[in-house]
């Protein structure tokens, strides 16, 4: 079982399917991190991520408007230092390389336990 690391950490949410919403809110919640704000779409995801500056994103690849892959193109020129952790129901690994080296900082796949979700987290907040 994960030993919990209980450093707040706030955290972005963004992914377009209510219920992954609700289910990641929950392991935050289980994880004692601070929801920072949730996006549905990817144009929602760097508008809330330039005004809210969480420490982990939390990013569904599969996102309207723009993908994920896309967002973190957008974000790390301005934001080099952000934390992004990709998630995605197909586990292409071509598509998580490139998001990888665009910036993301590590990847988790669906479906995921809260258990992974934590861990990722928190091998993410402290690298």
């Amino acid at each position: 079982m994960f030993l919990f690391d209980f450093n707040m950490v706030s955290v972005l949410i963004a992914d377009d399917s209510d219920a992954i919403r609700l289910v990641l809110k929950d392991i935050m919640n289980i994880g004692h991190h601070t929801v920072a704000g949730e996006a549905k779409n990817g144009d929602e995801v760097i508008e809330k991520y330039s005004k809210l500056k969480p420490e982990i994103v939390l990013l569904d690849l599969a996102m309207p408007k723009k993908d994920g892959l896309t967002v973190i193109k957008n974000l790390m020129p301005t934001h080099p230092d952000a934390k992004i952790i990709i998630i995605t129901a197909v586990d292409n690994p071509k598509i998580i390389n490139q998001c990888l080296k665009a910036g993301a900082k590590a990847h988790i796949s669906k479906p995921f336990d809260y258990e992974n979700v934590l861990k990722v987290i928190s091998d993410t907040i402290s690298k």
